[in-house]
């Protein structure tokens, strides 16, 4: 049986898109490996992970036993006065992994629910202690997800969501860090939040940001004395620090997390795409003895948040089979072999007058164009070439599995190349 396609168009709804004017959608019947595979049989090199999160590609013999061996057992349960195993080890995994400060975990259901659950973390925590703090600090050009609480720290303008900004609870922004990963360190970038900080922080609960890398904002990559000054001027104002691992945990951007870049640790942490390898949705928030003190002495007497699916064990068994490939510590090697090859092979692109600037980070490599692409015309053309990229606004980007190899990287940045040409 063919996949109906007119009935997609008619009646499905695709992220982001419209439903008058839907961007195509190409049907995919199978992955293995970094490849995706068409109904009419032709193979995609995948240059997106499946938005980041296929970090050991897909159909990996361990993570496909994993599943199965926890399907046997139980699918799922309801966390609410249970727990089980699966849960329990992928816990201690965690602990293992994180700093040290952070001790105790939420297990969520996406990585927006994750955002959501440390607002409220840092919102309760202060409810205890000073409830005069209900103030939120959030970078211009950050993204943290799609529902409520996450878009209102999302960039109220330049970002999807500007269309709800009256409807969402007002926060303080900064100025996107103007200070290049790879450039000299301009002190002058933190001087907006020691001046926010110094005339509100006692209305201030909590700073959240992208350690190091802003996604969905931009895919800009900032200086990691950007965010040991933020950790100092949190710790200064009494601030709770969150950091959004979401798109950066698990090797992304070269270290395993990308507060690494920086020696620094949040009091709460997100974590959530690679966590799963790709599998099953799952997401994490983490905290600190203190923040979970003060969570548990607020009127309410605990976290007030209960996702139906929180610790899906199926989802809990195949994130540790997942993060015990990563304790391996290959995507090390794996991370900086397909930095260095991004670096050298998306190089001429810079030469190009239709590119503003070409990034490369760990396994990140971005081409931020003059102008806007068109989204539809470029999809079609990166199949054409037998690859799988989506950009976006004026963004080309790959993320891809860190199990790719050298020959399918290339065939990734050659239609880089020659796209962007």
């Amino acid at each position: 049986m063919s996949i109906d396609l007119a009935f997609d168009r008619e009646h499905i709804w695709h992220p982001y898109t419209s439903m008058l004017t839907p961007l195509p959608v190409y049907p995919i019947v199978a992955a293995a490996g970094c490849e995706l595979v068409l109904e009419d049989g032709r193979r995609l090199v995948d240059g997106t992970a499946s938005w980041w999160s296929a970090v050991h590609g897909y159909n990996h013999p361990v993570l496909n036993a994993a599943l199965t061996t926890q399907l046997s057992q139980m699918a799922h349960v309801m966390f609410g006065g249970i727990t089980h195993e699966p849960a329990i080890q992928l816990a201690k995994q965690l602990l293992q992994m994180v700093p040290s400060t952070l001790t105790k975990v939420f297990f969520a259901d996406s990585g927006s629910i994750a955002v959501e659950v440390a607002i409220k973390m840092a919102l309760q925590y202060w409810q205890a202690i000073n409830p005069q703090k209900t103030k939120l600090i959030s970078l211009r050009k950050g993204y943290h997800g799609d529902t409520f609480a996450a878009m209102a720290v999302c960039d109220p303008i330049d970002s999807m969501h500007g269309m709800f900004k009256e409807l969402l609870p007002q926060h303080f922004f900064l100025p996107a860090p103007d200070c290049p990963f790879d450039s000299p360190f301009t002190p002058r970038s933190v001087e907006p939040l020691a001046q926010l900080l110094s005339a509100h922080h006692q209305d201030i609960a909590a700073l959240i940001l992208e350690p190091i890398v802003q996604g969905y904002g931009g895919m800009r990559f900032y200086h990691p004395h950007y965010l040991s000054a933020v950790r100092a001027l949190c710790d200064k104002y009494g601030i709770l620090l969150i950091a959004d691992e979401i798109a950066t945990g698990f090797g992304r951007t070269g270290k395993l997390f990308a507060c690494e870049h920086a020696n620094i640790a949040p009091d709460i942490m997100c974590l959530g795409k690679a966590l799963s390898g790709g599998y099953l949705t799952l997401a994490a928030t983490l905290c600190t003895d203190e923040v979970a003190r003060g969570i548990s002495q607020s009127a309410a007497g605990g976290l007030m948040h209960g996702p139906t699916f929180m610790a899906n064990p199926l989802a809990c068994a195949v994130a540790l089979a997942s993060l015990g490939l990563i304790a391996t510590g290959a995507w090390q090697q794996q991370v900086a072999n397909i930095e260095q090859q991004l670096k050298r092979e998306l190089a001429p692109c810079k030469q190009f007058a239709k590119v503003k600037d070409v990034r490369v980070l760990g396994a990140i490599g971005v081409l931020e164009m003059q102008e806007p692409v068109n989204v539809a015309a470029l999809q079609a053309a990166f199949v054409a070439q037998g690859v799988w990229i989506r950009p976006f606004n004026n963004l080309i980007y790959i993320m891809p599995p860190f199990t790719i190899s050298a020959k399918e990287l290339s065939q990734l940045t050659q239609a880089m190349v020659q796209v962007s040409a």
